[in-house]
Order: C-alpha cells, then sequence, then structure tokens
C-alpha cells in the first residue's frame, strides 16, 4: 500500500493553523495532504483507496519523550518477576510471588524481583538479613520501583567476591553498609544498580523478547515514538535488531549516560535516523522521592508512612542527595557541549533543579550557546518552583514532567512525604506551562506503565488513581495537555519536523481512538478512550506480526544493559 487516504470521525491534527480534518492523505511514509476527503483523494490520485479507520478520531501518535524501552522489557517480562504496588498492592503480595518463585524454579537460578515501593508496601526497603531470610542461601536480588534503590542478600554478596572485599562507593552511587563498613545488601542509584544487575542479565535468555513486548505495550497505548534516556551502547545490536523486525512499533531516539566513556561520540545505526539515532547525554543531579533520595530544602516529614518504608527525615533529601558536585557536572558539560548533544539532566527536588539550572546557565555562557536552540532538557521537575520554570525558559531550557508521581503517590506527598505546601503542588505542571518554557509528559517506563491518556487526564484534572485532587490550581487545559503528549513531546525531541502533529511533509505516525478527547470529561479520559490501533511511517502496526518475527537470539551473546531513569 502506497498512496491512500485515511479517515475517521474527526483529525486531530495538534497543527493550530488547521486543527481539525475530515482525512489525510499519505503517500509512502508521508503525509501528503490534510483536508476533506476530496482534497485528499485529488493530492494522491483518483484511484487512491480510502479506508475508513473506524476510529472516533484519529490524532499524530503519542510521543514518549522519557523511557526506557528496552530495558523496561528486560524488567517487566519474565525471567524477572513482577512486584509492583500495581502488580502485588501489599507486602503480603509481595512475599507471596517471593513464595511463588522459590517453588517454581530451580535453586541454583538466581531470583529476580522488579518494583518494590517502600511507601505503598508499606515496609521498609529490606536488607541482606531480611532477604537472607526470605531467600536462604540462593541469590536474590529486589530492585526498587523508582530505579534508584537495589537490594540483595548475602548470597549475591558472596556471589561477588564482596563479602571479604566490599567495593567502594562510585561516584553518584553509595552502598549501604553496616557499622563495619561490609554491605549491608542496599544500594542506591544508577552505579550501584549496573554494578549489581549486569552480571546478572548477561546470564538471562535473549532479552529481544522481552524488549519486544514493552515495544508492544508502549504501542498498545497509542505511542508511536518514545526514547531510552539511559543509552549504554552496549544494546545498540538489541535496537538495530527490533528496529529492522517486520512492523516495528516506535521510533526510538537515544541519549547515551555521561557514565560511559563514549558519551561524546557520535552513532550511526543501519535503522537510520527516522527510527533510530543517537540524540544527547544524560544524567542525575539527584535519586527519587520514594528512597529519600530527592533533593528538597523542604525536609520529609516524620510520619507513620515515612517511619515504615525507613525513611529518616534526618537524613533523608537536603543536599546530601545530589549525586554530583558543580565542578562534576561542569567538567561533563565541557565535553558534550562542543560536540552538540543534546543535554539532559534528571532532577526531582527542588535543589536538584537549581544545581541543573545554575550549571547549564554557565555552560551555555562558556559554550557560546546562550539564544540558541539548543533545547537542553531538564526531567521530573516534581519540586520545581515557578521560578525555576522562568528560568528555564529564559535560558530555552526544555522541561519534561512525571504525571504518574502525582498520580500513584498524590495523597501520600500530600502531608505523609512532604508539607501541604509542597506536596500538594508535586508535578506543578500549570506554573511549568505559564513559564513559556516547552513542556512535555512522560511514564518513564518502567517506573510507571505507559500510559499517554492518564498522563493526559492527570495534569488536566489533578485527579490521583484514588480519585483525590491535590493543588487543583496546578491543572493545565485539556489541549495544551495533549499537545504535551504529541508535538510538545516532538519538540523536546528535536523531531517536530517529523512527527508531534499531523502536517503535510510529516511522517504518517498516527494513533486511532475510539472518542474524541476533546468531547469527554478530561477526569475520566483514560478510562472513557480506548487505543484501537496506530500507524508508524504510514503502516498500520500489526503486533501479532511484530512479536512473531523477534529473533530470539543467541543467550550466550546478550549484551549488558544499561540503566533506567
Amino acid at each position: 500500500m502506497s498512496d491512500f487516504v485515511l479517515t475517521a470521525g474527526t483529525v486531530i491534527t495538534m497543527d493550530q493553523d488547521r486543527p481539525r480534518a475530515q482525512a489525510v492523505a499519505v503517500s509512502g511514509s508521508r503525509i501528503v495532504a490534510v483536508g476533506s476527503v476530496a482534497e485528499c483523494v485529488s493530492a494522491v490520485s483518483p484511484d487512491a483507496e480510502v479506508i475508513d479507520t473506524g476510529a472516533r478520531a484519529l490524532l499524530p501518535g503519542f510521543v514518549e519523550p522519557h523511557g526506557h524501552p528496552f530495558l523496561g522489557g528486560v524488567l517487566t517480562q519474565p525471567p524477572i518477576e513482577q512486584i509492583t504496588p500495581w502488580v502485588a498492592p501489599t507486602w503480603a503480595d509481595v512475599l507471596a510471588v517471593f513464595a511463588a518463585a522459590i517453588a517454581a524454579t530451580d535453586s541454583s537460578t538466581p531470583l529476580v524481583f522488579n518494583g518494590f515501593d517502600a511507601l505503598l508496601h508499606e515496609h521498609a526497603a529490606p536488607t541482606a538479613a531480611e532477604l537472607d531470610e526470605i531467600f536462604g542461601d540462593r541469590v536474590a536480588v529486589v530492585l526498587d520501583n523508582s530505579a534508584h534503590g537495589i537490594y540483595f542478600d548475602t548470597a549475591l554478596i558472596k556471589r561477588y567476591g564482596w563479602y571479604d572485599s566490599p567495593p567502594p562507593d562510585p561516584i553518584g552511587g553509595r552502598y549501604g553498609r553496616n557499622p563495619d563498613a561490609t554491605l549491608n545488601g542496599q544500594g542506591f542509584e544508577v552505579p550501584v544498580l549496573s554494578a549489581v544487575m549486569m552480571p546478572l542479565i548477561a546470564q538471562m535468555p535473549s532479552p529481544l523478547v522481552s524488549g519486544a513486548g514493552f515495544f508492544a505495550a508502549m504501542s498498545r497505548v497509542g505511542y508511536t515514538t518514545t526514547s531510552d534516556m539511559a543509552y549504554d551502547p552496549q544494546t545498540k545490536h538489541d535496537y538495530e535488531t527490533l528496529a529492522a523486525t517486520t512492523s516495528c512499533p516506535l521510533r526510538v531516539n537515544l541519549w547515551e549516560m555521561s557514565t560511559t566513556d563514549t558519551y561524546t561520540e557520535p552513532e550511526t545505526f543501519a535503522a537510520g535516523d527516522e527510527m533510530l539515532r543517537k540524540a544527547g547525554v544524560k544524567l542525575w543531579t539527584d535519586g527519587a522521592v520514594w528512597v529519600g533520595s530527592a533533593a528538597t530544602s523542604f525536609p520529609y516529614l516524620d510520619t507513620e508512612a515515612t517511619r515504615r518504608a525507613g525513611i529518616d527525615p534526618a537524613t533523608a533529601g537536603g543536599a546530601g542527595s545530589l549525586n554530583y558536585t558543580r565542578s562534576q557536572l561542569d567538567e561533563i558539560l565541557d565535553r558534550a557541549a562542543p560536540a552538540g548533544w543534546q543535554m539532559s539532566f534528571h532532577s526531582n527536588g527542588d535543589l536538584a533543579v537549581e544545581l541543573a539550572l545554575d550549571a547549564y546557565e554557565a555552560a551555555l555562557r562558556r559554550h557560546g550557546l546562550t539564544g540558541t536552540d539548543h533545547r537542553w532538557r531538564i526531567e521530573h521537575l516534581g519540586g520545581a518552583t515557578r521560578a525555576h520554570f522562568d528560568r528555564a525558559a529564559t535560558l530555552g531550557v526544555h522541561v519534561s514532567l512525571s504525571p504518574f508521581q502525582y498520580y500513584f503517590w498524590g495523597e501520600l506527598l500530600d502531608g505523609d512525604i512532604f508539607d501541604h505546601e509542597h506536596g500538594s503542588r508535586w508535578q506543578p505542571t500549570a506554573d511549568a506551562l505559564a513559564s513559556g518554557a516547552c513542556v512535555s509528559l512522560h511514564n518513564d517506563g518502567p517506573v510507571s506503565p505507559p500510559s499517554p491518556l492518564i498522563n493526559i487526564q492527570t495534569v488536566a484534572s489533578r485527579r490521583t488513581r484514588a480519585g483525590t485532587v491535590h493543588g487543583a490550581d496546578q491543572a493545565i487545559p485539556l489541549d495544551a495537555a495533549i499537545r504535551a503528549q504529541t508535538i510538545d513531546a516532538a519538540r523536546t525531541l528535536r523531531r517536530d519536523h517529523l512527527i508531534g502533529s499531523i502536517q503535510v511533509g510529516k511522517l504518517a505516525d498516527f494513533v486511532e481512538l475510539s472518542d474524541d478527547p476533546y468531547e469527554v470529561d478530561p477526569a475520566r479520559l483514560g478510562e472513557t478512550v480506548q487505543v484501537q490501533g496506530t500507524w508508524v511511517g504510514g503502516r498500520r502496526i500489526d503486533l501479532d506480526a511484530f512479536l512473531a518475527a523477534v529473533p530470539h537470539g543467541d543467550p550466550t551473546t546478550n549484551p549488558q544493559l544499561g540503566r533506567c531513569c
């Protein structure tokens, strides 16, 4: 199928000059006309096939500006077991998953579980002593859902030779230690997670099928473009294989971690720039709220919830949660900026955002980039203030927010983790939008399930998963919310010339919806509107064909994987 015309109940273009249309004409992989059916037929051929999608609304495919699609598959698909709060809501449920895994596997097989959350599971992060009681002498690892913590037993410590020779803390990470400096089975931040997980993942079956599973999960909720915000070149072959697979559903943009030796080097891909490209460099200025390592100027509260989760307000947060010194950031920026890379800083707390902005402003000035269209980025920004967003807008820094943080943890944020003043406005999308900065939304999968419609619903209504509203003044108009998941997300990826809106010359990437999102209650949008299918480059995605075509590969050549968040 080369030239054809698509129709729907309405075509919502996200093009401000022509927001609605009746049809869209496609030639090859590109859009060649948008308008009435007659206009679109005339733009291709009188004999062009007119395809009624059956959708009530056809939109540009949703864009995920901050995710981890390949690692997301590895961490959410077997053999790794899921204990996320939306799979195992209580600690008792988690223990049941542990018991089932022990019973179902050979004792020589390491067990890995993903998704522990001390706050939602109402249980402190486990130490080796607690895990030893559960797993005995078999190797077991529990990944924190935040992807900023990892917990492991004594069997793993001995297996890695760390029992008698504990490793030092790497830059940007730390191990939990007993009074005698031996490891206590806890670790925090990206370098430590990598040290624990890489040897285990290298022994697992080929991750291609797992990665494909997450690609498919993203496609089912309407994503057509995504990003890997913790790319490691060791996964290059896997990404190339998936991109070349029949009916691949996602375009992928890659931000290489500054912890690699190659983050300033260019990368080319056989799949071509439109499907797979290296875009920039990523690092983390602080940790995660849920493990007490978001760098906030305001304190964590001493409440039953934080005590139960093992978060100590005397040590949690603050400047001690910053992962880098300013001089370390300057050094990284001075290597990456001359190479033209788009920088991205993970920053949750207000102190982390402040550090990122300080480092960006100085580096932009040093490298003559002030006032240019550099589109450097800050991610998450849960505790950011209006002044931070104003400053970001002035500097030309794009901001990508995490609605899932508020959606899943909103009740706890407001009064249990932080005071009402700060907790109720967590993820302050209205402040971000009012500043004039380019605002996008993301799921950070696998930290939260892929769900662009829930993202849009959350920022348009400030309704949490439990149905309550906190900081109602931080809600934004529905149109702005949809733009933040389409054209404005594409701008943040520097792909707005190709995707994000239905306009002549752009790639024919679409999502079919069961309802017009502008005609439903925004507070119920994610529950009301269903995704009926997606198109990438003028072809309707067949997920069955894609999953069937993914090669299983050779587990002995499984690359070591990147990190998250």
